[in-house]
């Protein structure tokens, strides 16, 4: 065929390069089909490979599909395999065409060469249409008691296939009884592997509703079976290992004698060269042992060398899986592998994922006996090239400082990173000695001495200047220049973006104020002023707070912001022990990896289907139909984008101001009624005091410089939104507008200890949601995660608010998305939800 002229247009990558080239490939592979000329084996091979190259690319060849099927009447076993690649293909989506492989199939299933029978039975068995079903049964009658091997390998794998097709089928051929017989008499070690496997599978999906299934799953965990294949396990490969030490896992030893007996059968696979093998061997020996404190011990003993020589030998990828286990060994056991501790030193040439874990495993083994050179070592990372590595360093080293080995050392050094003159070496040490500062006290006076000539300009970064901040608060009076160091952050308040720091700068500038009053005056009374009218309703909500609190009374204000320091003896940890116990149950898995057990990660469909509220539809939910309200109807499949998991996010945000906000603070005329009920309401009263809010002695507002009344005029508060308590709305109604509304609003919520211990039943958040007048018509999740989906109308107009929460019950956290008709409501019925779902639990 000639080349296309150098004007004419490239062709399309799913077309061929012209018109008629399938069919030449169809006319030349007919001419070849009966033919039995010298040498038409090479010309059909380079038809067949012309053929599979267009179809991978994407080119429709199906219409050569006779023309194969007829071509494959050969003994050459490429021209055979590439056959098979192509009817497999087309197959499915073409049954009528797959008829017409079934008899060359069946008569290559009678093949004398094994591997033409093993292949044309694995080609039988992925065709995978329904009508075709009865042609698989005999073949794989015969595959199964074929003398060959690999041939019945391929038919024990066809089995599963079949049962997926049509599990009837499968069934009522007592296939699953013919695969357990060839599992514990077969010679070859790959046939009982692939019958373990698909036996596992088979009763496993058929335990849901035969019982006679879950015997013949309850009987692979028998003793006799448990033993016959461990004794057998050197001759399977490093998968059917793995396999079979899975089984083990699930195996519960009559006594002490039997838990020794696996142990010795297992322990020269402590030695194998796959990482695999290895982890699942060691989370054999950890759950056989559990029981048994003083044998537990010497397990992590044992395992503790395989494990080590497995990360130095390996790459990155496969030392970073034995590492997360290792660390979840170190947590669990630290003593054991404080000796060990220089094989977690970072080497200059491993990714940073890899370093970073080394430093979490250095800081979780260090002690009294090795915490001087682990510090060294860490502190030789502060000067890393990589940023993130180095700033993982620094916490490292406070980490180690408040287990309470060797602060003295550990603070010097500490404190030496502050003349590295390095902006987040700055900003990472002085977080650090914030929080060493809490915990011991007593190392103030040399803290302090350092940090007090530390430049406020030469931090940028929030977290650091926050620090910083707190510790000119915290100890003004020994730091001379702090009130100045505050004024003159404080004049540039506008400049600063952090609402972090502006917060972290109100309370400062409170506790300057308490200690070294006329100096810090004019300071607090800029920022209360400052924060009052600032944009971000944290910031804007403490400004008010302090500015009420020190208008009742000074001294009750002091009490409240700044009490008698206490040193703080335990730091919140990152994890429960209950995680943590849940993550060791799920060794060998990704849970070890990402550090989390599996539901936190798995899809909703692991986790259970949500559930919905019962008698939806055109029925109105009101409180004395829903008395009862039970898990009901599902969603279909394509709604599946309504319920998403709750670790997905949304990439669509709520209003944001300027300040990174998703709120929009009320000015202060219009919240201060409100405020000063709130403040009444929380019967602050310090001595000599009554329920009538007392007037200041002095002129309070004239100190500071605000500008504001001491009692101002009480405005009339926004009435709130009333909503219509006989709502109705239909799921599919719900649906619709679910996806056609933008987020109005994206809120996270406290959620009260008493409505976290009401979770248990989730129903109960339901009904309490219900007597608010807000219905829910979607529940879902497990503990910590539940999902509600709420709906609620205006009482007097049919207007639509659509609300997604997710709470937290470990956090105690609820995130709240919002939808409405009317967006300029939305914020009122934020106010609304907020409310209550705050009463939630309350009696």
């Amino acid at each position: 065929m000639s080349p296309p002229a150098t004007s004419q247009r490239y062709p399309s990558p799913s077309q061929p390069s012209g018109k008629s080239e399938v069919t030449d490939l169809k006319s030349q592979l007919r001419q070849l089909a009966g033919s039995r000329a010298p040498g038409v084996d090479d010309s059909k091979r380079d038809l067949f490979k012309k053929v599979i190259s267009y179809m991978t690319i994407g080119i429709d060849v199906s219409s050569v599909f006779g023309e194969m099927v007829m071509c494959s009447a050969t003994s050459d076993i490429v021209l055979k395999k590439m056959c098979y690649l192509y009817v497999g293909n087309y197959a499915k989506g073409n049954p009528d065409l797959s008829l017409l492989t079934i008899n060359f199939l069946q008569r290559d299933c009678k093949d004398e060469d094994p591997m033409i029978r093993g292949l044309a039975l694995r080609s039988l068995c992925s065709l995978r249409v329904p009508n075709l079903v009865e042609y698989l049964v005999g073949p794989l009658g015969s595959g199964l008691k074929d003398n060959n091997s690999y041939v019945r390998t391929i038919a024990v794998t066809g089995v599963l296939k079949l049962y997926h097709i049509s599990a009837s089928t499968c069934i009522d051929a007592d296939f699953p009884a013919t695969l357990k017989s060839l599992m514990l008499h077969d010679s070859d070690a790959q046939v009982v592997a692939n019958c373990l496997s698909a036996l596992q599978e088979i009763w496993s999906l058929e335990a849901s509703h035969s019982e006679e299934a879950c015997r013949e799953k309850e009987s692979l965990l028998t003793k006799p079976v448990i033993y016959y294949f461990l004794n057998r396990i050197k001759e399977f490969n490093e998968w059917a290992q793995c396999l079979i030490l899975e089984l083990a896992v699930k195996y519960v030893p009559s006594d002490s004698n039997d838990i020794f007996d696996i142990m010795n059968l297992l322990e020269d696979r402590l030695q194998h060269a796959n990482g695999a093998v290895v982890l699942a061997t060691v989370r054999v020996f950890l759950q056989l042992t559990l029981s048994m404190a003083d044998v537990h011990q010497q397990v992590y003993e044992r395992i503790k060398s395989p494990l080590l020589t497995l990360v130095s030998s390996g790459s990155p990828e496969q030392s970073y899986a034995i590492l997360s286990h290792l660390h979840l060994l170190v947590v669990r056991a630290p003593y054991i592998f404080a000796a060990d501790y220089k094989h977690f030193y970072c080497q200059y040439n491993e990714p940073s994922y890899v370093k970073k874990l080394k430093l979490e495993m250095l800081t979780a083994v260090a002690n009294e006996s090795n915490t001087y050179e682990i510090v060294t070592e860490l502190c030789e990372y502060a000067a890393n090239v990589d940023i993130a590595i180095a700033r993982e360093s620094i916490r490292a080293v406070g980490k180690i400082a408040l287990q309470q080995y060797d602060v003295n050392a550990i603070v010097d050094r500490l404190l030496q990173f502050l003349e590295m003159e390095k902006d987040y070496v700055t900003a990472e040490t002085l977080v650090l000695v914030k929080d060493l500062l809490r915990k011991y006290p007593q190392w103030s006076h040399d803290c302090i001495s350092v940090v007090g000539g530390i430049s406020s300009k030469n931090i940028q970064e929030p977290k650091g200047k926050a620090a910083l901040i707190w510790m000119l608060g915290e100890y003004a009076q020994d730091m001379s220049d702090a009130p100045y160091i505050l004024e003159n952050l404080i004049e540039n308040w506008e400049e600063e973006h952090s609402a972090e720091v502006r917060l972290h700068l109100l309370t400062a500038a409170m506790k300057c104020f308490f200690k070294r009053a006329p100096e810090t005056q004019k300071a607090l009374g800029l920022a209360l002023a400052a924060g009052i009218a600032d944009f971000h309703q944290d910031v804007h909500d403490r400004a008010l707070f302090y500015y009420r609190v020190l208008q009742y009374d000074v001294q009750v204000a002091e009490r409240v912001v700044s009490p008698p320091k206490q040193a703080v003896s335990v730091f919140a940890d990152t994890q429960s022990s209950e995680i943590k116990d849940r993550i060791f149950d799920e060794f060998n898995s990704l849970s070890v990896i990402y550090q989390k057990p599996s539901y936190m990660f798995t899809d909703k469909e692991h986790r259970g289907p949500f559930e919905f509220s019962d008698e939806l539809g055109n029925i109105p939910i009101t409180p004395e139909a829903s008395s009862d309200i039970v898990p009901a109807q599902q969603f279909e499949a394509n709604d599946k984008d309504l319920l998403l998991s709750t670790d997905q996010k949304d990439d669509n945000k709520g209003l944001i101001n300027n300040n990174g906000s998703a709120y929009t603070a009320p000015s202060y005329e219009s919240s201060s009624n409100t405020i000063t009920s709130q403040m009444q309401e929380l019967a602050i009263s310090g001595p000599g005091t009554s329920t009538t809010t007392p007037q200041s002695s002095f002129g309070f507002d004239d100190i500071f410089g605000l500008g504001l009344s001491a009692a101002p005029a009480p405005t009339p508060s926004p009435p709130l939104l009333k909503l219509n308590p006989r709502a109705a709305l239909e799921p599919a109604a719900f649906q619709q507008k679910w996806r056609q509304l933008p987020i109005s609003l994206t809120q996270e919520y406290n959620v009260n200890p008493q409505g976290i211990a009401a979770l248990t039943v989730p129903q109960s958040l339901i009904k309490h949601m219900q007597s608010h007048s807000i219905h829910c018509i979607a529940s879902g999740g497990q503990s910590p995660n539940f999902k509600f989906f709420f709906f609620a109308q205006k009482e007097s107009e049919p207007s639509n608010y659509l609300a997604e929460c997710i709470i937290n019950s470990s956090s105690a956290k609820a995130q709240i998305k919002l939808k409405a008709d009317e967006q300029s409501t939305s914020q009122a019925f934020a106010t609304v939800f907020e409310t209550a779902l705050s009463k939630f639990g309350m009696p």
